[in-house]
């Protein structure tokens, strides 16, 4: 089908940005004497939030400062800003085909408009997606609650069983099932189970994308 919207999630499927956020969050909670390894990190945290992470540390026995979320924000933004955070591959190229079929996308995360324009501003994104950005942080409603998925339907006009959503979390794809949405489940390393037990269609390359819309060319 030729899709009246297609929503990105950022980490993970636009930038490569969980590697190196996911190494800091191991050597932060390092020094408040929590051991978790960068890939325990991901596991654990992936497709959530930063406030799950007071938490989950709570309940092992590790209070984490108040301002703990701010504070690793305000980390890991030097860090991107710092290095740098490269684009997934294939993904300047869809949006070109994307646009050349005037097929509207837009960036759905439960990260925040700040944390989105630093990953996507240094490597020129950022300016495709400043006006079709769709923040948990502003809608005070993160995934897998299906809220920026629906507002981003709304604010482009279009019926949510239109809209193509690309995740890579179990969270996102669970959020486009529940505001019915059909979902390209992108795992990049390993089988998708989890994204296909939430109802996506696992796919393991950007390229894989064109396999499943229709551009009118």
């Amino acid at each position: 089908m030729k899709p009246g919207l297609i929503i990105f999630d950022c980490d993970g499927v636009l930038v490569d940005s969980e590697a190196a956020m996911n190494t800091l969050l191991s050597e932060n909670l390092a020094r408040f004497g929590l051991s978790l390894s960068p890939e325990a990190c991901l596991t654990k945290f992936k497709g959530g939030s930063m406030l799950d992470v007071p938490k989950f540390a709570a309940e092992c026995g590790v209070t984490l400062p108040e301002s703990w979320v701010e504070d690793f924000y305000r980390e890991l933004y030097t860090l991107f800003e710092e290095q740098g955070v490269s684009v997934i591959d294939g993904i300047p190229a869809l949006l070109k085909t994307l646009e050349d079929a005037q097929i509207p996308y837009c960036v759905a995360s439960n990260g925040s408009e700040e944390k989105m324009s630093i990953t996507l501003g240094q490597n020129g994104l950022w300016d495709r997606f400043r006006n079709a950005c769709f923040s948990a942080h502003t809608y005070g409603a993160k995934k897998p609650d299906p809220t920026i998925f629906l507002a981003a339907a709304e604010r482009f006009g279009v019926a949510p069983e239109t809209v193509l959503v690309i995740e890579d979390s179990w969270s996102g794809s669970r959020a486009a099932r529940a505001a019915g949405m059909p979902c390209l489940g992108l795992s990049l390393e390993g089988d998708g189970a989890e994204l296909a037990a939430e109802g996506a269609i696992v796919i393991h390359t950007i390229q894989d994308v064109y396999d499943h819309i229709d551009t009118g060319s």
